[in-house]
């Protein structure tokens, strides 16, 4: 754990646990790319138990957006079954809080907030794959930059649930023409973090108008010779949440995700893997 504010560069080798305790003193509130290497990095979105048998069927009828990878008991910020360390209240970087279908703050912990009714759905990250692109040798622009990756809307329609209805949001990283075939091998590894991506080439196959200016997250440039690789996006919820207009529900800032003590190199979700930490039960 670092004393005091804490910067990405400083972090890159911390253990996972001191990351979080790092994150959970407020002493780092940025994206977490490229951090706690080798461990399972998630996406979250908290809503009422209420909203969460249609919200689960949502993500098990879109399964490559939404990889579901943990749900918590009603009421218990304690995600057991991810680590035997993590308060969801206060271990994400910056959380957003949703009012009636606005997004309404950013926040950096839920202490104030955070309620009996209250039921977290993790969803894989594909910052998993990334680390498997760059250890093959392929790069990854927003990290090499120390940004967060850009996000897109698309004309991609979810299959609906309940009050859930809206389009899929994709992660763009633009990969050299010769290492796409292998990107998307890699990528495919991985069906807990997104998996193969959903389009390759022209972004106006998803709706997309314009990569400079993405909906989420910061641009990156694209050079001689490289191809924008979109994949699905944990971010989706997000989208469909505002759709919803439920009164309140928050989920993790884009890029900012909930690291956990889980080895991300896991293939199959962990309800299915022989995972000490997941012997409890959710």
């Amino acid at each position: 754990m670092i004393d005091g504010p804490a910067t990405h560069s400083s972090l890159r080798d911390a253990d996972v646990g001191s990351l979080r305790r790092t994150i959970r003193l407020g002493h780092y509130t940025r994206h977490t790319a490229g951090l706690a290497d080798g461990r399972l990095q998630c996406n979250l979105a908290i809503v009422p138990e209420a909203e969460i048998l249609d919200f689960l069927r949502f993500c098990l009828r879109n399964p490559q957006a939404c990889p579901v990878v943990g749900v918590t008991d009603t009421g218990n910020p304690a995600f057991f079954t991810l680590g035997e360390d993590i308060d969801l209240r206060t271990d994400v970087p910056k959380y957003i809080v949703y009012r009636d279908g606005v997004a309404a703050e950013q926040v950096t912990d839920l202490l104030a907030l955070w309620r009996d009714d209250l039921v977290a759905v993790a969803l894989g990250c594909s910052f998993t794959f990334e680390r498997a692109l760059m250890a093959a040798g392929i790069p990854v622009r927003h990290i090499e930059a120390d940004t967060t990756v850009p996000m897109f809307r698309t004309n991609r329609a979810c299959v609906t649930a309940g009050p859930f209805v809206g389009e899929m949001v994709v992660t763009m990283r633009p990969i050299r023409e010769a290492d796409i075939a292998r990107a998307i091998e890699i990528s495919g590894r991985y069906p807990i973090a997104h998996g193969a991506p959903v389009h390759v080439g022209d972004p106006a196959g998803l709706g997309i108008a314009d990569l400079s200016r993405p909906d989420y997250g910061e641009p990156v440039r694209i050079e001689p010779g490289e191809v924008p690789v979109f994949w699905a996006c944990g971010v989706t919820p997000q989208n469909v949440l505002l759709n919803a207009r439920l009164p309140f529900c928050i989920t993790h800032a884009p890029g900012h995700m909930l690291i956990t003590d889980v080895d991300e190199t896991a293939a199959v979700p962990m309800w299915q893997a022989n995972n000490p930490i997941d012997q409890q039960g959710d």
